[in-house]
């Protein structure tokens, strides 16, 4: 028997149930995209949210930095002020006691951060490649030593530099700040040895190459990444302490570091506190930090790509 045409009911009805199909897909596809839109703005916004709450320290000091003193504490507060002025600029890299604290800064921070890099390569070297008994003991416990406050310790390196007759010298605040960078810089680069290959150095060994050739030939180009990356976090680190140079030192005296005269601006008179010139001084301080994190991370990349391995 040949089949039936279908009326022209059953069609209508045909076409109406694809109609619904089709509107179904429709309806899923948009709450789809509705949701994914949704999901990126949430995102997005909450990335400006972050932003904007870590560079707006940064934004208000260099504002009050140039904003004149009689505009400074007017209400209510104005975000973006009238007018603007150099002169806290002007008495900061007058100030000869700032520029000398400056100095005195960066020779910490820099003989700091090679003693650190120095001994730590070493130390992360023997216990991430070198196989002997005890070294995860000897890991955890230069890791335990970051964990003590400064406060804890400072008491006993007061004793410590006392005794040795070092108070008041920047030898006192390097090796007080060694304290805390080194026990860091060993952890980061023993991880780092870890991760290399065990063929790179047998393969030195066979040519002839010692432990520490080896080190120097082979491991340590692979590890600049690791070194640039630890060296500028153990500077940061010694470039912003305050209370081991405010303990070690005397205030107001040539061995004081940029935080600690910071500190002791003083106003023209007994009782005002010179915000925009410390405003001013802090701008100063933390500008060479920004432009060193940047050159740093070009270096980074330039160290991955050079001591990546193939295969």
């Amino acid at each position: 028997m040949a089949a039936t045409e279908a009326s022209p009911t059953q069609r209508i009805v045909t076409s109406r149930d694809e109609l619904n199909q089709i509107a179904s897909r429709y309806r899923k596809k948009s709450k789809h995209s509705f949701g994914s839109v949704t999901r990126k703005m949430l995102f997005w916004l909450l990335i400006a949210i972050i932003v904007i709450y870590s560079l707006f320290p940064f934004y208000w000091a260099i504002v009050s930095s140039l904003t004149p003193d009689s505009l400074l504490y007017k209400t209510p507060v104005k975000f973006w002020p009238q007018a603007f002025t150099w002169d806290h600029y002007s008495q900061v890299l007058r100030d000869g006691g700032f520029l000398r604290a400056l100095l005195n800064s960066t020779i910490v921070s820099t003989v700091t951060v090679l003693l650190a890099l120095f001994f730590g390569t070493v130390g992360a070297y023997a216990l991430g490649r070198l196989h002997f008994r005890g070294r995860t003991i000897i890991l955890y416990l230069i890791l335990s030593m970051t964990m003590f406050p400064a406060v804890a310790i400072i008491g006993s390196l007061f004793i410590f530099v006392r005794q040795l007759h070092l108070y008041n010298t920047l030898i006192a605040l390097i090796i007080t700040y060694l304290s805390f960078s080194l026990p860091f810089t060993v952890w980061v680069l023993t991880n780092f040895f870890k991760a290399m290959p065990d063929e790179l150095e047998q393969a030195a060994m066979v040519d002839g190459a010692t432990p520490l050739r080896a080190l120097w030939q082979i491991l340590l180009p692979m590890a600049v990444p690791g070194l640039v990356t630890t060296g500028l976090l153990a500077f940061i680190a010694a470039w912003s302490e305050f209370l081991y140079a405010l303990t070690f030192t005397i205030p107001g005296g040539n061995n004081t570091t940029v935080q600690v005269a910071i500190a002791n601006f003083s106003g023209r008179t007994q009782f005002e506190q010179p915000f925009a010139l410390k405003m001013a001084a802090a701008v100063v301080v933390t500008i060479p930090l920004l432009v060193g994190v940047l050159l740093v991370q070009r270096r980074i990349v330039s160290g991955l790509t050079a001591g990546a391995i193939k295969g």
